[in-house]
């Protein structure tokens, strides 16, 4: 039995969502804490990993009392984050909701390969999706991406290394079970990051693009950057899709 608190605040509860797990209705838990610190987020609360008023949390307890409640409506379960490879919870929701009939998707920031070669291994714990982040050039992580307080910022060889790694791991799944993300961040993703990632991922990758929001943002000079036009914003996805043909603009 797990010794793990099922009624503290761990993190934000979607009870219901048709875009979260493609293909499937499904519930979504997004769980507290990441060892990233991309500039443009906004789930600041639950990247430092603390309840900041913004977005009520949920409990375990509530996770389960709600998956429960819908079993057969809800088909799928999305474990996000933060970043949910290094969040214990993230194992025993999984047991928990495979129990209960749930598919499970997992969402990663693609930087922890070894956390996610774990959880592959493991037939208790190998997600039936993956979806993973993919934020600019891999190098590039190394300053913008990493905190400050990491031992791996300015690791330009590690991030280039764990990004690819990962890229290939999850790349190691179905075509119709996995995807890549990317947010359309002006200053980090321009043609020459989009040949950078491309070419970290299969020809064959769903690779889905969303539009930046400026708002909330942890650094708090991206809430002046504006977003992509929608018609620089399609001419993107475009380039994109000359060298990954299943990139869209989600």
């Amino acid at each position: 039995m797990s010794t793990l608190p099922l009624d503290k605040p761990a993190g934000v509860l979607v009870k219901t969502t048709c875009v979260d797990y493609p293909g499937l209705l499904a519930g979504s838990f997004f769980l507290k804490g990441c060892n990233l610190r991309c500039p443009y987020c906004y789930n600041v609360g639950l990247v430092l990993g603390k309840d900041d008023g913004t977005q009520p949390l949920n409990t375990v307890q509530e996770l389960f009392d709600h998956l429960e409640k819908r079993q057969g409506i809800l088909k799928g379960l999305t474990i996000s984050g933060g970043e949910p490879l290094i969040n214990p919870y993230t194992p025993l929701i999984i047991r928990k909701a495979r129990e209960l009939g749930y598919q499970i998707k997992l969402d990663t920031n693609g930087t922890l390969p070894d956390e996610l070669e774990a959880f592959l291994d493991n037939p208790e714990l190998r997600p039936d999706f993956i979806a993973m982040d993919i934020k600019t050039t891999p190098s590039r992580y190394a300053q913008i991406i990493c905190p400050a307080f990491s031992n791996f910022y300015g690791n330009k060889e590690h991030f280039e290394h764990v990004v690819s790694r990962t890229a290939k791991l999850v790349a190691s799944y179905p075509a119709d079970k996995r995807e890549w993300r990317t947010v359309l961040v002006p200053p980090l993703v321009q043609k020459e990051d989009i040949d950078a990632m491309a070419a970290v991922l299969p020809k064959d990758a769903s690779w889905q693009f969303a539009q930046f929001m400026n708002k909330n943002c942890i650094d708090p000079s991206y809430n002046e950057i504006y977003p992509y036009t929608d018609q620089e914003a399609s001419d993107l996805i475009e380039y994109a899709k000359k060298l990954i043909p299943g990139a869209n603009l989600r």
